[in-house]
């Protein structure tokens, strides 16, 4: 799983019947310390996150697993909502 951040919403009047109902986001990629990292992406949101929520997310074939057992395509799925981010630095970085 990835963090991200939700920066937007994608509508669509035409999709395939597996999306019918789905809410899509646009996410930021994101490191520990909240920093944009990698491009933003289009993802399927399996929780109810809201713009401007840190989010965890993946990708490939487990993005789909959270449909079950329903079968959705999709290659990004939003799969929580982080409350806080508590990360110990690597040794030798200070």
């Amino acid at each position: 799983m990835r963090l991200g951040r939700v920066i937007g919403r994608v509508w669509s009047t035409v999709k395939t019947p597996q999306l019918e109902g789905r809410k899509l986001l646009v996410i930021q990629p994101i490191s520990a310390d909240g920093a944009d990292t990698g491009q933003e992406l289009v993802a399927t949101d399996a929780i109810g996150a809201g713009s401007g929520e840190t989010i965890y997310w993946c990708k490939g074939k487990e993005a789909s697993l959270a449909f079950l057992p329903d079968q959705v395509g999709t290659d990004a799925t939003v799969v929580g909502i982080v409350d806080s981010i508590h990360a110990q630095s690597k040794p030798g970085k200070g």
